[in-house]
């Protein structure tokens, strides 16, 4: 048992949240800003949780985990006035780059229809209503974001009337759509991506571009049923005010936090690093604080967790003093989603044998992954021998658009790399394998850039157990949680508690294992702050 400071020694706080990641900022600083007195809690030396930028080679800096920027909310940015903060966020020049033995298909602005045009002039001529179906299903997800989901509750009709009415008002807006797209949502929930884009397009490369993007984070095949949504989770975002683009953050991700944290030392948050929580003190069906690894006892009107649901419930509090059936459905969350990161020094840019010189298309997403196919074989693989032995890889250089990050003339490059399991089979652990799949990631990069390995200066290297070590991604899950439909909305992360609290009161959810779930967002920050700000006016806390 940890020793506990005397009672007269506890600090008392209004709220005081658990990891001071990108969500856990979002959510102090709107608390602050409502004049609560709130504390930070941050195991690693920096806040950031997994939107953090370091050194991992000397004089090479780059986005450790996250990397890329599209879905943090434009609300949360004005906000916090993150722009006031430091925060400058730069458009791709080009959206993704596919390269291909017969080629290459670029994406972006001006670019796209075209490029399509190359393989099949009847794909090209679909693009727009494509892009229009699925821009209507993205303008609604967008409008649901920053909302919370309705909670279904036990108890009578009486309790059940606030969250009646949101269904009633989400039925309503549903009702709305025109039939198309009321099919189309339904498809996009349902179905499985490689499905919907088959029902679309006819040339592989354009459906392997678009297809990337339901197994970014998910463990799964393109073909998998539920995959579709994942499509669609990314592609609701914006840059500078246009939808569907991805951008860099200069500096890094980490400039994106930093700018957090200025923001809520500037509203009064007492933000805290190198302290490890050890247990969120409960009594008589309420949390009432925390008890830190050293034996620092903190108390508080709320505790806020900004933590992987699993590793909360599973690890931080009683499980006696939760219901049976939460911790059974706690239990089996499931979580883990198949990637593998690296950051990589370059002595010089790659050179891709399709498209060799050095041009915008360095900017870009550059997707290995040539069709549907070698993306269901990527995952076959994993799921047999724990990682795909032709792997599916997407490249981002942002030294390309943020001289900041290496010395000149010489370049970082982001390798977000799936499939690989979770979990190894047969009870290895990754520290053994760690090198060898790394190995294999440069050597399939080499095959596309004949020289790419030759000119890797020093490498960082996260297999998912390093990602759960490091940042809390349990199964290295960049979600906190697989976004399939019994995880999502009303039942993220179980049905009874989308509203951001707990069995317990007083405890508080504030993470992307809420709504509506992964990527840099701050909306499940933003959420939870009002949720707890309902229950301070209504004198619930």
């Amino acid at each position: 048992m940890l020793a506990l400071a005397p009672k007269s020694a506890v600090e008392t706080r209004d709220a005081i949240i658990i990891g001071g990641g990108h969500n856990g900022l979002v959510c102090a600083a709107y608390l602050a800003e409502a004049g609560l007195k709130v504390t930070v809690l941050e195991q690693r030396d920096v806040v950031g949780g997994a939107a953090v930028t370091e050194e991992f080679h000397p004089g090479f800096r780059n986005s450790v985990a996250s990397y890329t920027v599209s879905l943090l909310n434009p609300k949360v940015i004005a906000d916090l006035d993150l722009h006031h903060y430091g925060l400058k966020i730069v458009e791709r020049k080009v959206s993704n780059f596919l390269p291909l033995d017969d080629g290459y298909l670029l994406a972006g602005e001006g670019l796209t229809h075209d490029q399509v045009a190359k393989f099949s002039k009847a794909d090209a001529a679909k693009l727009d209503a494509f892009n229009t179906r699925l821009d209507a299903i993205a303008d609604t997800l967008r409008q649901l974001v920053l909302e919370t989901p309705p909670n279904l509750r036990e108890g009578g009709w009486l309790s059940a009337l606030p969250e009646l009415i949101k269904v009633a008002g989400l039925g309503g807006r549903l009702s709305g759509m025109p039939m198309g797209t009321k099919r189309d949502l339904l498809d996009l929930f349902s179905k499985s991506a490689g499905d919907w884009l088959d029902g679309w397009f006819d040339s592989e490369p354009i459906k392997a571009l678009l297809g990337f993007d339901s197994v970014v984070g998910n463990y799964a095949s393109p073909y998998t049923p539920g995959s579709a949504y994942v499509l669609l989770h990314h592609v609701f975002g914006e840059v500078n005010g246009k939808k569907g683009s991805w951008g860099h953050a200069i500096g890094g991700m980490g400039a994106i936090t930093q700018a957090m944290a200025r923001c809520c030392e500037d509203r009064g948050v007492d933000i805290r690093t190198g302290c490890r929580v050890a247990e969120v003190l409960t009594d008589n069906g309420s949390a009432t604080g925390i008890v830190l690894e050293s034996g620092e006892v903190l108390h508080g009107r709320a505790v806020v967790s900004n933590l992987n649901p699993k590793l909360l419930f599973g690890s931080l509090v009683d499980n006696d003093a939760l219901p049976d059936d939460f911790n059974d459905r706690i239990a089996r969350y499931r979580c883990g989603s198949g990637t593998f990161r690296m950051n990589v020094a370059l002595s010089e840019l790659p050179r891709f044998s399709c498209l060799p010189e050095p041009g915008d298309h360095l900017t870009a997403g550059i997707i290995i992954a040539p069709s549907l196919a070698y993306m269901e074989q990527a995952y076959s693989d994993a799921r047999r021998h724990g990682w795909s032995r032709e792997p599916i890889i997407e490249m981002l250089i942002p030294s390309t658009l943020d001289d900041t990050l290496a010395p000149e003339g010489q370049h970082v490059a982001s390798l977000f790399c799936q499939h690989v399991a979770p979990v190894l089979p047969n009870g290895d652990s990754w520290d053994d394998h760690r090198d060898t799949v790394a190995d294999l990631m440069i050597d399939t990069v080499e095959k596309w850039a004949p020289g790419f390995k030759a000119s890797v200066l020093g490498r960082e290297v996260l297999s998912p157990l390093d990602l759960e070590r490091t940042f809390g991604l349990v199964g290295g899950d960049i979600f906190h949680g697989a976004l399939s439909l019994d995880q999502l909305f009303s039942a993220r992360p179980v049905l009874g508690h989308a509203d951001h609290r707990s069995p317990l009161k007083r405890l508080y959810q504030c993470g992307s294992g809420t709504h509506p779930g992964g990527g840099v967002t701050g909306a499940p920050g933003h959420n939870a702050a009002r949720e707890i700000l309902k229950d301070v006016r209504a004198r619930r806390i």
